[in-house]
This record gives structure tokens, C-alpha cells and sequence, in this order.
């Protein structure tokens, strides 16, 4: 909530005058020391100017940030206050849930209902919705989008109530694009306005958002990183949110990207760069002289993967670029002067000149990156190109990690592979030449395992390992992004005139993250191109990327199973997580459009692209990318002559309105939810259940069982329900036993509403691997409450168990290694942690978010001493613990608690981090914390 104090304890009221308009503003020159400042916290102070109270938002705050100290590993705490907040459906709609049940408790509580409502801007876009269950045909579009409504109706319903029954509170529609690509299109304003008693006031656009990649904003300028459903919640509800001054580190661009090399390449470099510094909960910041050479969309595609980095955002200040996006997406001319007026006054205008101070300065040559894929389950494992093959059969041959499969490759390759972009591997450098290939078949054998596939349109045809089954130009990182959109589409085209087609067992998407995509494609006659190639529109909103890739090919599908193929997906997103994209698919790799257009030619990823031929041509001859490959020059003549302003202003023109369908849904009227008891979709929560006026002492946890023992890098998507819904797990079970059928299981991202369907999938991930119950693989644990000793603890699912000790009352925790919780933002992750008895886990170390997350649930995170983890502490999860000194948060935050299990005992790092985490979890959560503040 954006609130105008009148304390000024530093004199900066001013005025600034854009037009005839006479805008409020506080200026930062009046605080000393404030030039220094990286542009990011420039925004951080200006918000605790506006903010100050005395009470939440203190002189001595603002004082703390005008002093930064870069060397400090974290600064004073803070109350951030952003403007807005935004959400997507699959998180949006559990936060609809809870104020709805927020609003029962706080009458329950003898309170107002009218009390819960968003205080801040809110809006949501339905994106993540849309099932790919139709590919290849001219209706896929069509079908797609009405099963998500026969699918969704229920939780479009209480969307619909929530846009009418809550203030300050708007939904975008579905089949309309993705919340960040909206956002960067059409609900960012750069600077923001409101009214006030006094004229307008103007400052810093600023946000939080309920998906991790929100930080893709951070391309134009404005300051956004994920947060958890729960803390979005509080934000809605005027809450500030309590940080850390963190450190920021600088990342000096120089030089500009080479012919042939996209923003996809430039950010998975980018990504191996910062994940190998290590800049988890710290700002990322560009400046330097390569800045200017960077497009606003490649900006955009680089902040988006800012959780594949572990960075809270990585941001590029206002510049020259960012006032013409503005203009080519439609913004009025008048919030362009301001924008520009305001950064230039504030000192937030960037000057490739100044150098702020940095906690830390990276570099990076534009000139030097080359086109890479990464893979195979994790974002930051970069692949080069010229080394993809290589790699790949290294991976299958059983190589334990990217980093292994590619070692030693560099010097080995260098005469075979050159480091140079398609364009550049002409005849006389590489095509004429005896070619030495990377996976040489005496040292680096493929697997001989093929399989025959008849298809249902009569093509015979052989599949095996390595080969691509899912080919996707989806997600918000590159749709967003007009440059390797248009060069995919010149790719298609120039393929379908050489005589190539798709390999018959490659699944291909189209679904761009807004409608003006499809708009500019149109408008340059290259939608048939696409389409001829199996690429044909899908959808509008998040498909592949988050697993909503649909079904294989079913034909394929069977050869995989029942084969036990590992077969690969190639991708334009931002995330490829086992068991996340598809759970056939083992091996999911990253890449630009105009490489997964590639990787649907060819079938495969056992060839080289930039060596091998994709395919026969219509005249006889081989084809190789470096003869379809488009160059800079046409992409940009394409991209200025066909994205136009007005295809902006269009498309937006009536976002909020919807379809027939949407506007077709009957919505109940009142300020309180009418709960359809017979709804698998939307359930009332028990988080208050039993809720107290006044909270209940913290209490140590004693007599605890470990419900997993997990190792490094488990992802929110391993903990959090996520893609479809086995017909044999607890939750399909459930939903059986409630009359569905399997056909209607629909996602899990679709039923967040309903917790009971939430708490059956959490740690369910077909890929976990809980160390428990060795030899399984998904949600399975030993049930230590149902065995006299525990050598005989019997094998079961994770929610079984979990049932048992919830009868016993025997607390749980959990066991875990480094980067518990990376990944999405999911909520879900933490809610279910805590619905299923959780009181405390035990991690060597912790993504920002999830660890967040988790204090918000009333889930005590924990730290293993350091250089210490699970097994070095001799622990195997059999024993029984004892946490103690937990108490000592009643009045405040202790360093350590004592933990004994068994025979170990040991000093576990408390990871509350400030005053109002820990107000939170004495409270049992944010969400009783801010509903007991409601009452008063």
C-alpha cells in the first residue's frame, strides 16, 4: 500500500512538474549519502521516505540505508512497503481461499468482515491453467481453451466473487497471456501515481508477486521478486514486509551479443555466472557501458531466471531503452515524460559513467557468449551447443551431474566444435572439413536401445534414448520476447522451404505469453510456417514449462513406459526440474525458440546442430542449421515493420472483460463466500481453526519423528503438489472416493483450493527420493508410529504416515540438505509441510523464499552447524528428536536451539531472521498474525 506520511525527518517533500501536472515526490538528493546507492536500494530508501511513521517505517531506518554498508553480509532490518501486488492463478486462487476464510474467522473472532480486504493494488492474471492436451491441428487453441473452463469453472467462480465482493481487486481473464509478460506489457507503470489531498504523488513502481519469476519486471525498471502466497497476503492487507538490507552485487555489462546468439543464450550464462558466485537472497544489478546494447525483452528474459540464480531480483535501471518499450507497448505519452523526468531528478537514470558502490562487481562480455542449452534438471547447468551431444550421451552413459558429463570437453573439442554461433559455421569452417564427432561411438557409445513406434496416422518410425518427445515454445522467459519469437517463426519458415518437417514423434507447442505474439505473427505471414511444422497456438498462459505439457504422443508414451526410455524434452522456459515438465521425461533442456524449432527437426538431441545435418531437404541435399538460421538483420526488419504500438493498445484495450464464458459464470453475491460442500476444487482451510484472540506461548518440540530424510537441492517442486494427479496416490484415491473420474483429476496447480487434494500430493514428487525408504522413489516414508522397533517401520506414503502421527500427536520434522526449497515460490510447499504435522526442518541451508514461506506456516526452520549435515552428524532418521530452547522466542530471537536425536546432540542455527519473522511464528503463522492485528 502505497501510504503518504506526513513525517519528513529528513526535509524531502518536493514537487515535480511533468506537463501542467504538479506531482509530490521525495526527493533522495536531500538525504546524504544517498548518490552512492546502487538504483535498487535508491528505490528501497525512497519507499521508507514515503513510509515513515515513527512506529513500523523509523528515522533510524532510513538513516541505516542512506549509510549501506557493501561489505556487510546483511543490513538493519527494514519495512518494505510495495505498491502493489500481483498473482497468478495457481497461487492466486489458494490467497482468495484464505481471505475468504480470513473473512469467517475474523466473524467468528466478533470482528468485521469488511476488515479483510487488499488495501494495495491487486490483480491477478489465470495463466497457468491451460493444459496442452490438443497440439498439431488448427482448433487446438479452441478445444484447449474450453476444456480449462469445463475443467475450472468452480475456481473461476470464487475468482469472479473475489473481483466483485473485494476493493482494489482485479482479475485478468484466462486465454489472455502470462501475468509477467501482462505485467511488463500493461500493468507496470515504471512510476506510479495516486491521489492525495495535496495533488499526486509520485514514486517508485514497486512490487511483490506470488510467483518466483516476477523479477522478469525488473527489466523495466521496476522492483519485484516472488513471494510466498501467505506474505502476498499480508501485503494485500497493508502489512509491511520485514527485510534485511541486503547486499547487492553489480554485474558490469561490455561488448554486445554476436550474430547468431540470442537473450536465451545471454541468460543461461548469465545463470551459470551468478549461481556460481553464489547470490542467494541478494540484489543483482546491470550497469556499465554494455547496458544500452541490451533490448528491453533480453533484460526481461535475464530477470525473469533471477530464482534459477538464487537472486531476489536483477535489475536494470531507467534508461533510454525503457522509455521506448514503454512507447512501442502503448503507454500514454505523459507517463513516458514522467517516467523519464522523475528517474533523471531522483538520480535513478542510468549514466554507463557512474559506477554506484557494489557489495560486489561481476563482469561479463557480451561478445563472449554462444549458443547453449541447459540441462538436464537444472536451470544454471549450462550446456554449450557445440557440446550438447556430447553431453548428453555422457548424461546417459551415467555421468552423476552437467559439470561431469562436459568435463575436460573444452580442450578435447576445440578443433571439432568451434565456439561460434550457427550463422557463423560456414562451408569453408566447418561443413567442407573432415568432422570429428563429439560422441565418438568407441568412446562415447549410445544406448542401443531403440524401439519401433507404428503412429496412428500409419508412420512406422524408431525411438530411443536421448531422442526429443516434447519440442515447446512456452513460458514467460522468451514469449515475452519479439527478437527470438520472430526468429523461431523465419526458422520455420525457412525449413519449410528447404522441404524439412517435424520428426513424427516430437509433441510441438505454441503458447505465447500474450496475444499480441500471435498478433505480429499474423501481420508477417509467418503463423503458417509455424503451424505447417506442428507448431500451432495452444494457448495463451503457462503450459510446458509448468508441467501442464499434456500427454505424449500416446503411441510414444507406451514405447517410453514400457521400454523404460529416457527421452527428453527441449524447451523456451525457465525451469526443467525433474519430474516437473512431464513425468515420462527424464531429461528436460532448456533452449531459445529458434533451437526448439531445431530440436523438433531433428528428433533428437544425438547430433550436433552446428555440425550435423537437421534432415534431407526436397532436393536431395542435407540441410544444416547454418542454411535455414536467420539472420539479425531480418529478424529486426521483421520485428520493426510488423510490432506496432496499437497491437498493444488493442490487445489490452478490454483486459479485464473476458470471454462469453467468463462473463457467462454465475458468481453469489455477499461479503462472505457460500462454501459448495461438494466442491473437489475450493474448500474452507483449517489453518483457524480453534483460532484464540490472543496467541498461545511457543513451546519446544520434543518426541519428534522425521517424516523424510532428504538430500541437496530438493525443490519446491519436489515438496509442492505440482502437474497431474496419479490415479494410485493419495490424493487420486480422494478424489475417486469423491465420484471423479480420472479423466476430471484435472492438476494439482488447478486444485489448490481444495487442501485436501494439496496435503495428499506434498512431498509426492515422482522424482523424490527419501532417503527413509531407500529403493523408492515418490512420496513414500517409514512409518516409525506403527512398529514397536524401528528396523520394523513399514513402507508407506508420506500422507499415511502422516495421518498416523497426526493421531498419535507426534510432531514431525524434516531432514535436509543444501538449497532446501529452491526453485518456485509455491506456497504450497510450505502449507503442506505444515498441514501434514511438520514443526521444524533441519537443513544445511535454505532458499530465501521457501525458508520464508515456512515461518509463515509456523514451521521453524532450522541449520545444521555449519560444515555439518544430516549424515556427518551420524544421523539416519530413525531416531527419535528433541528440540529445546525454542521457547526462548517468546521474547525474542535466539542464535541456536539444542537438538538431541538419539545419542546426537548438537547447536542448530535458528533461521528467523528478524523481528517479524518471529512475530509470525509466535503468532503460528502471518496469516493469524495479521488477523489478530485486524481485531484490535
Amino acid at each position: 500500500m502505497a501510504v503518504d506520511r506526513n513525517l519528513d525527518s529528513f526535509g524531502t517533500h518536493d514537487r515535480l512538474t511533468v506537463d501542467d501536472t504538479a506531482y509530490r515526490i521525495r526527493r533522495l538528493d536531500r538525504v546524504e549519502g544517498s548518490a552512492r546507492l546502487p538504483y535498487s536500494l535508491k528505490v528501497l530508501l525512497e519507499n521508507l521516505l514515503r513510509n515513515e511513521d515513527g512506529r513500523l517505517v523509523t528515522a533510524e531506518q532510513v538513516s541505516a540505508m542512506a549509510n549501506w554498508d557493501p561489505a556487510a553480509a546483511h543490513g538493519r532490518e527494514i519495512a518494505y512497503t510495495p505498491a502493489r501486488v500481483l498473482m497468478q492463478d495457481f497461487t492466486g486462487v489458494p490467497c482468495v481461499v484464505d481471505l475468504v476464510a480470513m473473512r469467517d474467522a475474523i466473524a467468528a473472532l466478533g470482528g468485521q468482515t469488511t476488515r479483510i480486504n487488499p488495501l494495495c493494488p491487486t490483480e491477478l492474471v489465470i495463466d497457468h491453467s491451460v493444459i496442452a492436451d490438443v497440439f498439431g491441428r488448427a482448433d487446438a487453441f479452441a478445444i484447449n481453451a474450453e476444456l480449462e473452463f469445463q475443467r475450472n469453472s468452480e475456481r473461476y467462480q470464487l475468482l469472479r466473487w473475489g473481483q466483485q465482493a473485494f476493493d482494489d481487486f482485479s482479475v485478468v481473464p484466462p486465454d489472455t497471456g502470462i501475468c509477467h509478460q501482462v505485467n511488463l506489457e500493461y500493468l507496470s507503470r515504471v512510476v506510479f501515481t495516486r491521489a492525495g489531498a495535496d495533488g499526486p504523488l509520485a514514486y517508485p513502481d514497486t512490487l511483490v508477486g506470488t510467483d518466483s519469476h516476477t523479477p522478469m519486471v525488473n527489466g523495466l525498471g521496476v522492483l519485484g521478486w516472488g513471494v510466498g502466497g501467505i506474505e502476498a497476503e499480508a501485503a494485500m492487507l497493508g502489512q509491511p514486509m520485514s527485510m534485511l538490507i541486503p547486499p547487492v552485487v553489480g554485474l558490469k555489462l561490455s561488448g554486445q551479443l554476436q550474430p547468431g546468439t540470442t537473450a536465451t543464450d545471454l541468460v543461461l550464462t548469465v545463470a551459470e555466472l551468478l549461481r556460481a558466485t553464489g547470490v542467494v537472497g541478494k540484489f543483482v544489478e546491470f550497469f556499465g557501458p554494455g547496458v544500452a546494447n541490451v533490448p528491453l525483452a533480453n533484460r526481461a528474459t535475464i530477470g525473469n531466471m533471477s530464482p534459477e540464480y538464487g537472486a531476489t531480483c536483477a535489475i536494470f535501471p531507467i534508461d533510454a531503452v525503457t522509455c521506448d518499450y514503454l512507447r512501442l507497448t502503448g503507454r500514454s505519452e505523459h507517463q513516458i515524460k514522467l517516467v523519464e523526468a522523475y528517474a533523471k531528478e531522483q538520480g535513478m537514470w542510468h549514466d554507463p559513467a557512474h559506477e554506484p558502490v557494489y557489495s560486489q562487481i561481476l563482469e561479463l562480455d557480451l561478445d563472449s557468449v554462444e549458443p547453449s542449452i541447459a540441462g538436464p534438471k537444472r536451470p544454471q547447468d549450462r550446456i554449450p551447443l557445440r557440446a550438447a551431444p556430447h553431453a548428453v550421451a555422457e548424461l546417459l552413459a551415467g555421468a552423476p551431474s552437467t559439470a561431469e558429463a562436459l568435463a575436460g570437453l573444452d580442450e578435447a573439442s576445440a578443433e571439432s566444435f568451434p565456439a561460434s554461433d550457427p550463422v557463423a559455421v560456414s562451408s569453408d569452417r566447418a561443413g567442407d572439413r573432415p568432422r570429428t564427432p563429439c560422441c565418438d561411438a568407441q568412446d562415447h557409445p549410445w544406448p542401443t536401445v531403440t524401439v519401433a513406434v507404428s503412429l496412428a496416422d500409419g508412420t512406422d518410425t524408431v525411438i530411443g534414448d536421448g531422442d526429443v518427445v516434447i519440442a515447446a515454445i512456452t513460458s514467460c522467459t522468451n514469449t515475452s520476447n519479439p527478437s527470438v519469437m520472430v526468429g523461431a517463426a523465419l526458422l520455420a519458415r525457412n525449413a519449410v522451404a528447404k522441404g524439412l518437417s517435424r520428426k513424427p514423434w516430437v509433441k510441438t507447442t505454441l503458447a505465447p505469453g500474450s496475444r499480441v505474439v500471435t498478433d505480429y505473427y499474423e501481420r508477417a505471414g509467418l503463423t503458417p510456417y509455424l503451424d505447417q511444422l506442428g507448431f500451432n497456438l495452444v494457448g495463451y498462459g503457462c503450459t510446458t514449462c509448468i508441467g501442464n505439457s499434456g500427454p505424449l504422443i500416446p503411441e510414444v508414451s507406451k514405447a517410453v513406459v514400457d521400454n523404460d526410455l529416457t527421452v527428453c524434452a527441449v524447451l523456451s522456459g525457465n525451469r526443467n526440474f525433474e519430474g516437473r515438465i512431464h513425468p515420462e521425461v527424464r531429461m528436460n533442456f532448456l533452449a531459445s525458440p529458434p533451437l526448439v524449432v531445431a530440436y523438433a527437426l531433428t528428433g533428437t538431441l544425438r547430433i550436433n546442430l552446428l555440425t550435423d545435418p537437421l534432415g534431407i531437404g526436397s532436393d536431395g541435399d542435407p540441410v544444416y542449421l547454418r542454411d535455414i538460421w536467420p539472420t539479425a538483420e531480418e529478424i529486426a526488419a521483421v520485428v520493426d515493420d510488423n510490432l506496432q504500438a496499437e497491437m498493444f493498445t488493442h490487445s489490452y484495450a478490454d483486459v479485464f472483460t473476458g470471454d462469453d464464458r467468463w462473463r457467462a459464470l454465475d458468481v453469489p453475491e455477499g461479503d462472505t463466500f457460500a462454501w459448495a460442500p461438494e466442491s473437489t476444487y475450493v474448500r474452507r482451510p483449517p489453518y483457524f481453526d480453534g483460532m484464540t484472540r490472543e496467541p498461545t506461548p511457543v513451546a519446544d518440540i520434543t518426541g519428534a519423528r522425521v517424516l523424510a530424510k532428504l538430500g541437496d537441492s530438493v525443490t519446491t517442486d519436489h515438496i509442492s503438489p505440482a502437474g497431474s494427479i496419479r490415479y494410485d496416490s493419495p490424493a487420486g484415491k480422494y478424489l475417486s472416493a469423491k465420484g471423479i473420474e480420472r479423466k476430471d483429476f484435472n492438476s494439482y496447480g488447478s486444485r489448490r483450493g481444495n487442501h485436501e487434494v494439496m496435503i495428499r500430493g506434498t512431498f509426492a514428487n515422482i522424482r523424490l527420493r527419501n532417503q527413509l525408504a531407500p529403493g523408492t522413489e515418490g512420496g513414500f516414508t517409514r512409518d516409525f508410529s506403527q512398529a514397536g522397533a524401528a528396523a520394523d517401520a513399514p513402507v508407506t506414503t508420506i500422507y499415511d504416515a502422516s495421518v498416523n502421527y497426526l493421531a498419535a500427536g507426534t510432531p514431525l520434522v524434516i531432514l535436509a540438505g543444501r538449497e532446501y526449497g529452491s526453485g518456485s515460490s509455491r506456497d504450497w510447499a510450505a502449507k503442506g509441510t505444515a498441514l501434514l504435522g511438520v514443526r521444524a526442518v533441519l537443513a544445511v541451508s535454505y532458499e530465501r523464499i521457501h525458508r520464508s514461506n515456512l515461518i509463515g506456516m509456523g514451521v521453524l526452520p532450522l541449520q545444521f552447524p555449519d560444515g555439518a549435515d544430516a549424515d556427518s552428524l551420524g544421523l539416519s532418521g530413525a531416531e527419535t528428536f528433541d528440540i529445546t530452547g525454542v521457547t526462548a522466542l517468546d521474547d525474542g530471537i535466539p542464535d541456536t536451539v539444542h537438538v538431541r536425536a538419539g545419542d546426537v546432540e548438537f547447536e542448530a542455527t535458528v533461521r528467523i531472521d528478524t523481528p517479524g519473522e518471529a512475530d509470525y511464528y509466535r503468532h503460528g503463522g502471518i496469516m493469524q498474525y495479521v488477523l489478530r492485528q485486524l481485531l484490535d
